[in-house]
């Protein structure tokens, strides 16, 4: 049965490969911080264990979400790997243990999908009349933007 929410099918399609893409990044940026958790070596190891723990935790139910939200719109959500990495606009870097580098490649990140995501809301919201889709980017946003400066406050 086709989804009938109040938005022309054309608008769920160009919103959900918006998504699509998104969740692309989100699995590239949770795998990434679960890469730095078990490659940490520092001074400072058990607490930044656990910083990145809790990070790919909520990265986890985010794109559980953003998943979840394409399917409400009616469209598949990618899942397999090799889509993501055709579909990601994040790359991965060099596996490092410097808690610096870590640091400054996640905040990197964090900052990208930040400016990213904020450049989809109108277009979300005004072009494709998803409003749904453009509060669920803002708190997408939100996260993106506290995870950012918790990033920032552990850079020396």
């Amino acid at each position: 049965m086709k989804t009938n929410i109040g938005i022309a099918p054309e608008h769920t399609k160009e919103t959900a490969a918006i998504l699509n893409t998104l969740l692309a990044d989100e699995t590239i940026l949770y795998t990434k911080t679960r890469n730095y958790h078990w490659n940490i070596k520092s001074n400072k190891f058990m607490f930044m264990h656990e910083f990145y723990e809790g990070q790919y935790t909520e990265l986890a139910d985010l794109i559980d979400e953003i998943a979840e939200r394409v399917r409400q719109l009616g469209h598949f959500a990618e899942g397999r790997l090799k889509d993501y990495i055709k579909l990601a606009n994040l790359e991965e870097q060099e596996t490092t243990d410097d808690q610096q580098t870590q640091i400054k490649n996640l905040l990197s990140d964090h900052e990208t999908l930040s400016r990213t995501i904020r450049n989809h809301i109108p277009q979300v919201e005004d072009k494709y009349k998803d409003v749904g889709t453009g509060d669920f980017l803002t708190a997408t946003l939100q996260i993106h933007e506290k995870m950012a400066w918790m990033l920032r406050a552990h850079i020396e």
